[in-house]
C-alpha cells in the first residue's frame, strides 16, 4: 500500500500528494510519469511526476478534479493509502540524456500553463541542479488559478508570471509573455512546454517564429498508460506515436495538434454522463 504522507489543496479543484513509494522514487527522472488507482476497483489514472525525493522515498503528484476517478483520488487524506501506483513510466525528458559538454551549451525557457506548472518544477529542479540556466514562464487566467510560484522561485533562473486578465504579474497569455520576455534580451536554446493543448499548440507556433526549438509533453492525452488502449494515439511528423510509451514529451513542431485535440475530445460525452452520476467511492462524504 501506498501512504499519503501529506496532502494539500492548492486551489479548490488542484490538489498536491506526497505519497511513500521509495521504489518509485528511487529510479524517477522528470518528465515521467506513474499511475494512481485509488483503490481496488478503482481507475488507472495517469499523473506526471511532480517531484521525488529519493532520500526520503517519496513522489509528489498534483491532481485537477476533472472527473469522477480523480475526485475519488483527491477525497483521500494525509494517513491514508492507495491501492497502487505504478512506475515510473514513459521516457524522461531528453536533457536527462544529454552529457555534460552537450548541457553546458543550453539555456532553457520552460512554459508552464495552469496544470502543467506542476511537472515542469522537477525539469526545472534538475537543470538548476545541474549547472544549465533555466527561465520558466507560468500563464493562468487568474491569480487564483496559479500554483508553485514560490516553489519555482527557488529552482530557476528567471521566473516570469502571467495572468489573462492582469490580476499577478504580466497581463496576457504565455505566448505574449515569451516574446516580451525575447524582445528583452532573453535568447534561448530550447523550450519545453506543458500546460493545455490548445496552449501548446499556439506557444509552439510562437517558438517557431522566434526561432526556438520547442518539446511538448502529450500527458493529457494517455489514459491507461501502456499503450494498450490506443487514446493516446498521436501523429508526430507524419508517423503514429503514443504517449504514454514513445513520450509524453515530442517534438513540438512536429505534432498534429489538431488530430491531438480531437482525440482528447473524444470520450467527453461518457466522461459528463459518468460525472453526473459519480458517488465518491471513498466513503467519506466528499
Amino acid at each position: 500500500m501506498f501512504e499519503i504522507l501529506t496532502k494539500e489543496m492548492l486551489t479548490p479543484i488542484i490538489c498536491r500528494m506526497k505519497v511513500r513509494a521509495p521504489r518509485l522514487a528511487a529510479a524517477a527522472q522528470p518528465g515521467e510519469f506513474l499511475i494512481v488507482r485509488a483503490d481496488e476497483k478503482g481507475e488507472r489514472i495517469p499523473l506526471t511526476i511532480s517531484d521525488f525525493d529519493r532520500k526520503e522515498g517519496t513522489v509528489t503528484i498534483v491532481t485537477q478534479k476533472i472527473g469522477a476517478s480523480t475526485a475519488d483520488i483527491i477525497a483521500y487524506e494525509a494517513g491514508e493509502c492507495f491501492a497502487d501506483v505504478v512506475g515510473p513510466l514513459g521516457q524522461p525528458s531528453d536533457f536527462v540524456k544529454m552529457s555534460p559538454e552537450e548541457l553546458a551549451s543550453q539555456r532553457y525557457i520552460l512554459i508552464a500553463g495552469g496544470l502543467g506548472t506542476a511537472p515542469v518544477y522537477p525539469q526545472a529542479k534538475w537543470l538548476k541542479e545541474h549547472g544549465v540556466p533555466v527561465d520558466v514562464i507560468i500563464g493562468a487566467k487568474t491569480k487564483d488559478l496559479l500554483i508553485y510560484v514560490d516553489e519555482m522561485k527557488e529552482v530557476c533562473d528567471n521566473l516570469f508570471v502571467c495572468t489573462d486578465d492582469g490580476s499577478y504579474g504580466f497581463k496576457g497569455m504565455g505566448t505574449n509573455m515569451l516574446e516580451h520576455v525575447v524582445a528583452e534580451g532573453h535568447s534561448y536554446t530550447q523550450a519545453v512546454i506543458i500546460g493545455p493543448m490548445i496552449m501548446m499548440k499556439f506557444t509552439t507556433l510562437t517558438c517557431k517564429k522566434l526561432g526556438i526549438p520547442a518539446i511538448v509533453s502529450l500527458n493529457t492525452l494517455m489514459v491507461d498508460g501502456t499503450g494498450m488502449c490506443g487514446a493516446c494515439r498521436v501523429s508526430v511528423g507524419g508517423k503514429t506515436r503514443f504517449a504514454c510509451v514513445e513520450g509524453p514529451e515530442f517534438d513540438g513542431y512536429e505534432v498534429d495538434f489538431d488530430e491531438a485535440m480531437r482525440r482528447q475530445g473524444q470520450y467527453k460525452a461518457e466522461e459528463a454522463d459518468v460525472n453526473e452520476k459519480h458517488v465518491c467511492k471513498i466513503g467519506r462524504g466528499k
